[in-house]
């Protein structure tokens, strides 16, 4: 299935979680980010639960630090 991740189209599994993407994607240094969906912010407590879907937009944000 295809989807929008960070502004670039890819390729993901059908039926994927939310979870396992961010998993995917960033492995197991998941502090300090936080995941949108079509532009509504998902809690991490529900990301189990959230499902892909096709064409879906999805912007993963990660804190910096620095001055």
């Amino acid at each position: 299935m295809t989807i929008s991740f960070n502004n670039q189209t890819i390729e993901v599994e059908d039926r994927m979680v939310l979870s396992n993407f961010v998993f995917h994607q960033l492995g197991e240094k998941q502090n300090g980010i936080a995941v949108a969906i079509n532009g509504e912010v998902k809690p991490k407590a529900g990301w189990e639960e959230v499902q892909l879907c096709e064409n879906d937009d999805v912007l993963i944000i990660k804190a910096t630090q620095g001055g």
